[in-house]
Parts: structure tokens; sequence; C-alpha cells
């Protein structure tokens, strides 16, 4: 399993991540820290995680500084920047300092999940030792790149299709657009719109349910349960 340490200042948010990282085969939280010390004290113990999700905006210091604090002592554990810090100077300090990859806020449970399971390929193909071809080495510097899933079309919100992903992920069977509404405090027709995306997507599965009289009910399910 891949230990991983959410370093977040907002508690709830650190606690969400959290549960976006257990989600994912392969990965537990080792723990969460809310502040710069915090970090480093966590840092210093054992076992020490593998991975850190490193907010940059921390009450006592930068994320920033919390990594190369760590590389200064000699801590080689993988950070991958998870934060609302959107300059193109902090992007390009995080790359200077190691940062694996760089997941700005908001973003959807698919977008951690994504650079989550590219991280695993990475330690996969890195733990093989041994040496590299070209080919080999193209594969472990764009592992991040080729996982990236593509934002939702235009006048579309990642936030509400996770949300209505969520919803779809929580139920036990199929639900209509009324149900994924009712459970999401969205609109009918806002929740329609997105399980068609999700649908079209490949995401969520469709399915009719015929009544007495009338046209066919729509109900979708999470594609994995389709």
């Amino acid at each position: 399993m891949i230990q991983v340490l959410i370093v977040e200042d907002d508690t709830r948010v650190a606690h969400v991540n959290a549960a976006y990282v257990e989600r994912v085969p392969g990965f537990r939280v080792a723990g969460e820290a809310h502040s710069a010390a915090e970090a480093l004290r966590r840092m210093e113990a054992l076992p020490r995680p593998d991975l850190v999700l490193m907010d940059h905006h921390l009450p006592d210091e930068t994320g920033l500084a919390v990594v190369q604090e760590l590389r200064r002592r000699g801590h080689r554990t993988d950070v991958i920047m998870v934060t609302a810090a959107r300059d193109v100077s902090t992007v390009q300090a995080a790359m200077r300092q190691g940062a694996l990859q760089y997941l700005v806020k908001p973003f959807t449970f698919a977008g951690l999940r994504s650079r989550l399971e590219a991280y695993a390929e990475l330690r996969r193909t890195l733990d093989g030792g041994g040496e590299a071809e070209q080919h080999e080495v193209d594969r472990i510097f764009g592992a991040f790149s080729a996982r990236a899933e593509p934002d939702p079309p235009k006048g579309h919100s990642p936030p509400t299709a996770e949300l209505v992903r969520q919803a779809l992920l929580d139920a036990e069977g199929s639900l209509s657009a009324q149900e994924v509404a009712a459970r999401t405090g969205l609109s009918r027709q806002t929740a329609q719109r997105y399980l068609k995306l999700l649908e079209r997507a490949g995401r969520a599965g469709l399915t009719l349910k015929y009544g007495d009289a009338g046209r066919p009910g729509h109900r979708y399910v999470w594609a994995t349960r389709a």
C-alpha cells in the first residue's frame, strides 16, 4: 500500500481529500497535517509516508517552503501539490523543487484519482530498477500527462459533475434524474444534463424502465455497475 500524508489547513477539505485517497485501490491515508510545522513533525516520525499531497497556503508557512525544508533534511518523499495557487511563479517553483504533479483546486475525484493511478504506475516502473531505453524514459516522464483526464465541455462545472458522479456511486441501484437532483440539491434539469454528459463519456450507464403507460423512464448507474 502507498502511504499518503494529506497536508491541508482546512480540516474539512483535508477529510474530503483523505476520503478520495482511500477510494483509490493501493493507497492508504497515513495521516493529516494542518500546518507546516505539523507536516514537518509528521515527516520525522516513523513510518514515513511515501507520498505527500501538499497544499501551498498553510497558516504558518507555504507548502513549497515545507517541500524545500524536506529536501534540505534529506527526505525523498514524493510530493504532489494540491492547491488553489494558480500563479505561474508558484507552479515553476514547485517544478524546480521536485513536485511530481500540480493539481489546482477545485478538482474532482476523477482528477485526483488519475494522478494517483499514474503515480502508482510510475512507482512500479521505477521499482523495477535496471536500465531504461529511450522509449521507457519517455513513458516515465510522460506518466502523469498521459493519465490527465479532460475537463468537462465548456459550460459544465467539474464540481457539479463530481456531485452527480458521487450520487451514482453511492446508490445501491440505478437513479432517475429526479432522484439525483434530490440527493445533490441540484435542479432536475441540471441533474439530467450532467447525467447525459456522463453517459456520453461512457462513465454512466443508461437503462430504460417501462411503466404501465407513457414514455419509459431513464435511469442511470455508474459505469462500473452497468
